[in-house]
C-alpha cells in the first residue's frame, strides 16, 4: 500500500477522471480530492492510494510532470502528517512579538526613510 500526493491539479478535477489516470498503472484503492472546508471548492491537489507499491512507483515515473488541462501535475509520495501545530485557521498571530499597537499609533509622526541594509 502506498499514499501518492498528487499536486498542481486543476480545480475541476473528479476522482473518477484521478482514479482512471491511475489506473492505467495499477490498482487503485482510493481517491482523496482536498477541498477547502468553507467553500468546498477543490484546493488543487489529491491524494491517491495504491495497492501495490512497485505500481505506484511506476504510476509517479509515468506521470510526474504529465499534463492535465494545461497543468503540469506534481506527484511523489505522500509524507505522513506531523503532529506540529499548522498556521492558520486558528486566529493566532503568524509573526512572534510585539505589542498589540496598531497602524494609529504613529499617527503624526513621520516616518524616517530606512537605509538599505546591503
Amino acid at each position: 500500500m502506498k499514499n501518492l500526493y498528487v499536486g498542481n491539479l486543476p480545480h475541476s478535477t473528479t476522482e473518477p477522471e484521478l482514479r482512471g489516470l491511475f489506473e492505467a498503472h495499477g490498482a487503485v484503492e482510493r481517491v482523496s480530492i482536498v477541498t477547502d472546508r468553507e467553500t468546498g471548492r477543490a484546493r488543487g491537489f489529491a491524494f491517491v492510494e495504491m495497492t501495490n507499491a512497485a505500481e505506484a512507483d511506476k504510476a509517479v515515473a509515468a506521470l510526474n510532470g504529465t499534463d492535465l488541462a494545461g497543468r503540469a501535475l506534481k506527484i511523489n509520495e505522500a509524507k505522513p502528517k506531523t503532529d506540529a501545530p499548522r498556521g492558520g485557521g486558528g486566529g493566532g498571530k503568524r509573526f512572534g512579538g510585539g505589542g498589540g499597537g496598531s497602524r494609529d499609533d504613529y499617527q503624526g509622526h513621520a516616518r524616517q526613510p530606512r537605509e538599505p541594509r546591503w
